[in-house]
């Protein structure tokens, strides 16, 4: 292998959650910074936090329950025929 390409090793890189855990792991870079870890992932701790700036959570569940309220196509269609087959029916009686 060749001499001097490789990154200096640290053996003891330290890992620095948002949530205020410190791990040490060996790494090329000596300090890393992350979002989630292992005591704040959603995964291992079971609870769900939603980080919503945007307002997309809250626009997608408005979006969700009006679909929800309103007749897709195919069930307006269904009552449509429906009621035409019951008016016909009641013609010819």
């Amino acid at each position: 292998m060749k001499k001097d390409i490789h990154p200096e090793y640290v053996e003891n890189a330290k890992i620095t959650c948002a949530c205020g855990a410190v791990y040490e792991v060996g790494s090329t870079v000596k300090a890393i910074d992350v979002e989630l870890c292992a005591q704040c992932h959603p995964f291992y701790t079971g609870e769900q936090k939603i980080l919503d700036t945007a307002r997309r959570v809250e626009k997608y569940k408005a979006r969700v329950s009006a679909k929800a309220e309103t007749k897709t196509g195919k069930q307006v269609k269904r009552t449509k025929r429906a009621a035409q087959k019951k008016a016909k029916a009641e013609k010819e009686a």
